[in-house]
């Protein structure tokens, strides 16, 4: 064993420990947070607007800082791009994440000097919990690669800008670095596919023991490797043990993707954001990841269906209940205020707080009110590839069919198989059984003949990567939303059919 599996055990150890305190009490953790952000961002622009130095309560933040995407905070944002300091939180963010939003175009989210632990000691940490549950450590002494986007930085007005995953990449600790690939020459190629195929040339003939990345571009990493090398992923990289991932569900790759690594190996999930690591699997055998209450991050719930409500309720970590799809909300050193990044949560357990992703606020099926959200097509999928084990699933997305050729309206499933069902009518047939199992509301209207049950859609071999492609965003963070309310996505796809 190399020096860092032996002194990884240790501090695991230590850091197990630091986070139990805090889980076993979390009101205590997340009102100290709120208390520290608040007073720290007193004197900033936000915090004079909203009277921060008054704020004795959470009642009284909720009564003050509305809640928003964005857009609320989008004045604020843009008199930091000017230089102005003080604005959010003290001084000027140390980077600007920039991502691509559906509604609000590109957007900068401040990173601080306080939030860059969150994103980098988060990372960490779930490979500790890792490491201390499974005591595997040897990963570490292997090579380990982060497929991620480039880290070249930009400059606004000074500060560094740059994607999430590349900014994180010039926080990769020393002991790490001299493991790390693929080399930084190559992470700065911007062409995804170029980058990919550069990835392949310099990690072929290495000993990989840690591959993170999202699961559909490890994937393509995988099978271009194959391509090359005739091999399965386990004879090329025998001592690869450990699979990091994060950004989606990975039930529907997971067939796939082993088949291509040749054997079953560990996984761990973490939910990295721009705005924030939210939370990370702390555990080798229960479900939901661990939500960190004590990572300069103050949560708020929403009940999803009370989101576009005029006055939702809000709620602490300590009134929510299992089961409930909340929207997510989040107050941090980052400066982020009533800050809601999209996503939709729910708790699986509340004894640790632990949730599972269950889709987006904005990406859900309700075209005939029947609100299908994205974890409720991932169950569907996940039964009927359970039913049929030989599927495999490269990737999939839902959308209605409101005016059909012939026929009643109907929601289309756009699917890219890796190995095609053998009884494609019962893989349908399954899945909507299940949707109907897991949402009244589009149960009732297939019985009342509104809808016809669901139409399976194949795809060409590579249409998605194809489609993202066509829209510039291959690769890197980005995702192929599991469902949308529209066709803008499905009438490209629909061309690519088999």
């Amino acid at each position: 064993m190399g020096i860092r599996s032996v002194l990884s055990k240790p501090f695991a150890k230590y850091i197990i420990n630091q986070q139990n305190k805090w889980a076993s009490n979390p009101k205590e953790a997340q009102d100290k947070i709120l208390s520290e952000i608040t007073k720290k961002a007193a004197n900033t622009a936000f915090g004079r607007d909203h009277k921060f130095k008054d704020i004795g309560s959470y009642q009284e933040f909720k009564e003050t800082v509305p809640i928003g995407d964005y857009e609320v905070l989008r004045t604020y944002v843009d008199r930091i791009k000017t230089g102005e300091p003080d604005v959010l939180w003290p001084g000027l963010p140390s980077y600007f994440a920039k991502t691509s939003g559906t509604t609000s175009g590109t957007k900068y989210i401040p990173i601080t000097k306080d939030s860059v632990p969150n994103h980098i000691n988060s990372a960490r940490n779930a490979l500790l919990n890792y490491v201390h549950n499974s005591g595997n450590s040897q990963f570490l002494d292997g090579n380990l690669i982060f497929l991620s986007g480039s880290p070249i930085m930009t400059q606004t007005s000074g500060i560094h800008t740059g994607r999430l995953s590349g900014i994180v990449n010039h926080h990769v600790p020393g002991y790490l670095r001299s493991n790390q690939m693929p080399s930084y020459e190559t992470n700065c190629i911007e062409d995804w596919e170029q980058k990919v195929d550069q990835i392949v040339e310099e990690t072929y003939q290495k000993n990989m023991t840690l591959i993170s990345g999202i699961p559909p571009w490890v994937q393509m990493y995988f099978d271009r490797l194959t391509a090359k090398t005739g091999k399965a992923i386990k004879d090329l990289f025998p001592d690869f043990s450990l699979f990091v991932y994060g950004g989606v569900n990975f039930e529907p790759y997971k067939a796939k993707l082993f088949e291509s690594i040749g054997k079953t190996i560990d996984s761990v999930e973490t939910y990295p954001a721009s705005e924030g690591f939210i939370a990370y699997q702390d555990t080798l055998d229960q479900e939901g990841l661990l939500l960190l209450l004590d990572s300069g991050i103050f949560f708020e719930f929403i009940p999803a269906d009370e989101y576009f409500d005029e006055n939702p309720t809000r709620l602490s970590i300590s009134e929510v209940k299992t089961g409930v799809n909340y929207a997510l909300i989040i107050n941090s050193n980052a400066g982020l205020w009533g800050y809601s990044i999209g996503d939709t949560v729910a708790f699986v357990s509340t004894d640790p707080y632990r949730v599972v992703v269950t889709g987006r606020i904005k990406h859900f099926i309700s075209a005939f009110g029947e609100h299908v959200i994205g974890q409720e097509v991932e169950k569907a999928m996940n039964a009927a590839v359970q039913e049929q084990s030989q599927t495999e699933i490269t990737e999939f997305t839902v959308a209605p069919q409101v005016t059909p050729d012939s026929g009643l309206p109907k929601h289309q499933w756009f699917v890219e198989f890796g190995h095609q069902p053998e009884d494609m009518e019962r893989f349908a047939n399954t899945i909507d059984q299940k949707l109907r199992v897991l949402n009244s509301y589009y149960d009732d209207l297939i019985a009342g003949n509104i809808l016809e049950r669901l139409e399976i859609i194949p795809l060409k071999k590579n249409a998605f990567i194809d489609y993202m492609k066509s829209q510039g965003k291959l690769g890197g963070q980005n995702k192929v939303p599991r469902l949308s309310n529209d066709r803008k996505i499905a009438d490209e796809l629909i061309k690519l059919r088999l």
